[in-house]
């Protein structure tokens, strides 16, 4: 069985790559993307099993790319990772499939993952 895709949406490098390596190391296999523009090339090319994405980013914010993810591809899970709790009111927000504060311990976001994709 092949692993699981998942691409991270973050427009901070560190995060991308912290995410990377411990998604990686999780079993998972794992694309990024910079901007919510990249995102969506990205998935016009081949959909991964999940996304996760940043709210707050330069050019259009995570709540626009999720509205946009949900409208063309509505099956895909869709995961919110953002340092701000605040956002998980926002009515936009409630399309996401889930809502995780960052944090430097992946625990959280790992065990949102396993329990929507179910590896």
């Amino acid at each position: 069985m092949s692993a699981k895709r998942i691409l991270v949406v973050d427009d901070e490098a560190g995060v991308r790559e912290l995410y990377r390596e411990e998604l990686s190391d999780a079993g998972y296999a794992v694309e990024t993307a910079a901007s919510a523009r990249e995102a969506l090339q990205s998935l016009k090319g081949s959909a991964p099993d999940l996304v996760t994405v940043d709210i707050k980013m330069p050019e259009e914010d995570g709540i626009s790319l999720l509205r946009e993810i949900k409208e063309r591809w509505p099956r895909l899970p869709v995961v919110i990772c953002t340092a701000y709790p605040v956002y998980r009111q926002e009515f936009g927000a409630w399309a996401s499939d889930a809502y995780v504060v960052k944090s430097a311990d992946l625990g959280e976001l790992k065990t949102t993952l396993r329990a929507i994709l179910g590896a």
